[in-house]
């Protein structure tokens, strides 16, 4: 009787372990850094989510600081420049596709009536390549999105090594990291006069109508795909700065020039991510990012 009594109390611990052991196997630890849950969709979000850094507006009379609000993206154009002071868009798998890059460099026919238009020929013969802001990559779900990022409006005269090598970098990393389950922000922009392509310093192109740029900078805001976006950025989201100068010379490594959000605004005078709570904007626009480059 004893022995029986022992054998159905062993036969009991194994099915408590097991039941155990079971449970454990069909409820994993959540993980807290995955980057998107499995439900999440990609979508196509607003341009401006994180705001308008220059205050830019649709009125003709502001032809420094003129807002163009196109599907692909936003851009603030300055008419005398020649070139944008800066493109913001969203990306994310709901932008990319199988279309190939049209390469149909156009003059904007959307730029107001009576202002200048660069054109396909306006940097020809400079040694500076016609640098886009939004790159084609990154928006190749039809043909008409591919083809809006050869605007001449989207371009800025840019060395050819810092467009061909260091910034092509970044823009590839950027799709990684939208391969990993991301939806970003991005906002690019230049500034200053006079840069040095393949041959030489030059201040402008087209017969003085577009300025090069003497600086070329990025910003990246990373977050998991959701909804929501401004809201979701905490002090803990991994925004990307970087500022080149615009010259031939430039490593390929995109890291060696990353800086703060802060130190761009300090050189432009924008008000970058100001959709973001400030609480936030103060600790994530002061920080160097240290994160992967590849």
């Amino acid at each position: 009787m004893q022995r029986t009594i022992a054998r159905l109390l062993s036969l009991a611990l194994l099915a408590s372990i097991a039941v155990s052991c079971s449970k454990d196997a069909v409820a994993p630890v959540s993980n807290p850094s995955a980057t998107q849950s499995a439900d999440a969709t990609a979508t196509r979000d607003g341009n401006l989510a994180m705001g308008n850094p220059s205050g830019a507006t649709t009125s003709t009379t502001n032809y420094t600081n003129y807002l163009m609000n196109k599907t692909q993206f936003s851009m603030s154009y300055h008419r005398d420049r020649g070139i944008p002071n800066w493109v913001s868009w969203h990306l994310s798998s709901a932008w990319l596709g199988s279309t190939a890059r049209q390469d149909n460099f156009a003059a904007d026919a959307a730029l107001p009536s009576g202002w200048y238009r660069p054109g396909s020929t306006s940097y020809s013969g400079s040694g500076f390549d016609r640098g886009h802001n939004c790159p084609s990559a990154d928006r190749t779900g039809s043909v008409a999105d591919n083809s809006a990022t050869f605007l001449m409006s989207n371009m800025m005269p840019q060395a050819p090594n810092n467009n061909q090598r260091t910034w092509a970098n970044l823009e590839n990393y950027c799709r990684t990291l939208v391969n990993a389950g991301n939806e970003l922000y991005i906002i690019c922009g230049s500034y200053g006069k006079g840069g040095t392509g393949a041959n030489g310093y030059y201040t402008t192109l087209d017969a003085g109508r577009v300025t090069v740029p003497a600086r070329c900078w990025k910003v990246i805001v990373v977050l998991p795909v959701g909804t929501g976006d401004a809201a979701r950025v905490t002090t803990g989201t991994r925004v990307i700065a970087i500022n080149t100068p615009n010259d031939n010379s430039l490593s390929t490594t995109w890291g060696s020039y990353r800086t703060t959000v802060d130190a761009i605004e300090s050189a432009t005078g924008y008000d970058l991510l100001s959709s973001v709570s400030s609480s936030v904007q103060a600790v994530v626009e002061a920080r160097v990012d240290n994160g992967p480059t590849s």
